[in-house]
């Protein structure tokens, strides 16, 4: 009996299922708002050199008189943001007389005005002038974290499980959201948002791997749909958040409460009872599978427990899990495709992203609007997924989200409507091209190496997010560059998917052997007929 007709036993989308997967979905609103501490600041504030200096040889000057003093001017005629003249220890009268010609960049720090925020990561760093540079650092960092998650919290703890992957992953980005409102310098930032990136790649990666190896075939593309719809609620959530909260550090402790409430309600989560059955851990599954049928209040025979049982018995551990997917060709050619694909939509969905301040509408409501925008993508896909399968949806969003993309060429940088309603069509694709790669990723790979394989492939796409942020900076040369490569990329990754197969109400494999006995995945029941038409043919070759 394959564990798929033991979830319809069970219940099969009953009430169990649709506690885990609420509560291993619902997190993902609250992962995006990690972003918001490095993603809403203004980069280049409105601020002069700190010149108190000045207010030792005469207390009562004016802000004006002050400045006049102490700040050179630009060619322009406004005051330098970067510069000041060199302080003296002159009486007041001197300088006046004299005047002050020596310029020096800023001592003292400097004094910010006109923000739309009471405090961000760029005024209580200064993050501006010769480290203006540095917020561009701290989104790679925390790419960087992400990447190295998806290696620690995937082929690493392999034998570990989902929950156990979870939980880690859930207290690691807890500690590091309060540590964060707390650090004391730039480095010490720095560190935190590599630990929430790390931790942010763990639970997304794994809760959602969990929730779909405990649903039923037909209704598996609700975990990746729901994660990434709930995603997109918690982009809605982001803009919303800095615009009531313009204090980072309160914001952090915000999410840090909250997230104390997810870590606490995931002890409660079952481990998954596929997973226990790969590794040999019976007695463990049986319990889970006996709580499942339970709580959907169906009454699971004996007997069905012990044909499971005597299916698996004879299994074994596997081992060597990375060997196995880089030594079975269909698993390796899977794997290259996908992670390419991932790859491209991730380096062109951040891109867009991280560029949110720069279509000229207002920050925040750009924010919304992409977060708005992927609402219906979530939605559409759960319905598209079933009815035209994954294989041509796939194929059909990422041509659609390269085409849109390039559309922007045609406009100005002056025609912010244009480029906004084109930019944020141009995520929606990639969003949804998103949704149907989660949902393809962990249906192509069996179940004795799909947190493993998922991981790898999770860490090439981290790659494409990484280089997101320096991608963008390719617009110092000419604003169309980022655009052009990450479009490009993506129409590229759209005539590869011709190469995978259809997975469209398959079961979920369990074994490398399984995938290459049905490469082809056309449906569940023509996949049993080929597996049996192979074993007769094997039988008749041996006899």
């Amino acid at each position: 009996m394959g564990f798929e007709e033991i979830l319809q036993t069970t219940g099969g989308f009953g009430l169990f299922q649709k506690l885990v997967l609420f509560g291993l979905t619902l997190p993902n609103v609250l992962l995006y708002a990690s972003f918001c501490s490095f993603l809403f600041f203004q980069s280049d504030p409105e601020r002069h050199c700190n010149t108190d200096w000045i207010l030792k040889a005469a207390p009562n000057l004016t802000l004006e008189e002050q400045l006049n003093l102490t700040i050179p001017l630009e060619q322009n005629g406004s005051f330098s943001r970067c510069h000041m003249f060199v302080p003296v220890d002159w009486d007041i009268g001197t300088i006046k007389e004299r005047g002050l010609n020596e310029t020096t960049v800023c001592q003292s720090g400097w004094v910010y005005n006109d923000t739309m925020y009471e405090s961000t990561i760029v005024t209580d760093f200064d993050l501006v002038c010769d480290r203006s540079h540095v917020p561009t650092v701290v989104k790679t960092v925390f790419f960087a974290g992400v990447l190295v998650g998806s290696i620690t919290f995937g082929p690493l703890m392999e034998s570990s499980g989902r929950l156990r992957t979870t939980l880690v992953s859930s207290v690691l980005l807890l500690l590091s959201t309060f540590v964060c409102g707390a650090t004391p310098n730039i480095y010490a930032y720095i560190v935190t948002q590599f630990l929430a990136g790390l931790s942010i790649a763990g639970l997304r990666t794994n809760a959602t791997l969990l929730a779909t190896e405990w649903i039923e075939v037909n209704k598996r593309s609700f975990a990746s749909c729901l994660c990434q719809l709930f995603a997109a609620v918690g982009q809605c959530a982001m803009a919303l958040l800095v615009y009531g909260i313009r204090n980072w550090r309160t914001a952090q402790y915000v999410l840090g409460a909250v997230y104390s409430i997810v870590t606490l309600y995931l002890w409660w989560i079952p481990e998954s009872a596929r997973w226990l059955l790969t590794q040999g851990k019976l007695e463990e599954a049986k319990m889970l599978i006996k709580k499942a049928a339970s709580v959907n209040k169906r009454e699971l025979p004996e007997n069905t427990l012990d044909c499971m049982l005597k299916a698996h018995e004879e299994k074994k551990v596997v081992s060597g899990v990375m060997r196995i997917i880089f030594t079975t060709n269909v698993l390796l050619k899977y794997w290259l495709i996908v992670s390419f694909i991932w790859f491209s939509v991730n380096i062109g969905y951040f891109s867009l992203l991280l560029n949110v301040g720069a279509y000229g509408l207002n920050i925040f409501l750009n924010q919304f609007l992409f977060g708005v925008s992927e609402l219906p993508a979530h939605l559409l896909c759960i319905w598209i997924l079933e009815l035209w399968g994954r294989k041509l949806s796939l194929v059909l969003t990422l041509f659609a989200s390269g085409v849109v993309c390039l559309l922007t060429l045609a406009f100005s940088q002056g025609d912010v409507v244009a480029v906004s309603v084109l930019v944020t069509t141009g995520k929606f694709f990639f969003t949804w091209a998103r949704s149907v790669c989660m949902v393809y990723t962990h249906e192509l790979f069996p179940t004795s190496v799909r947190q493993t394989a998922v991981s790898m492939v999770s860490l090439v796409s981290r790659v494409g997010g990484l280089l997101a942020p320096p991608l963008n900076l390719l617009a110092f040369y000419h604003w169309s560059l980022p655009i052009v490569v990450f479009s490009s990329l993506a129409l590229l990754s759209g005539a590869f998917v011709i190469f995978l197969p259809e997975t469209r109400s398959q079961e979920l494999p369990d074994s490398s052997k399984e995938v290459q006995g049905n490469g082809n995945m056309i449906s569940t029941k023509s996949g049993s007929v080929a597996k049996q038409t192979e074993l007769d043919g094997k039988k008749s070759t041996k006899f």
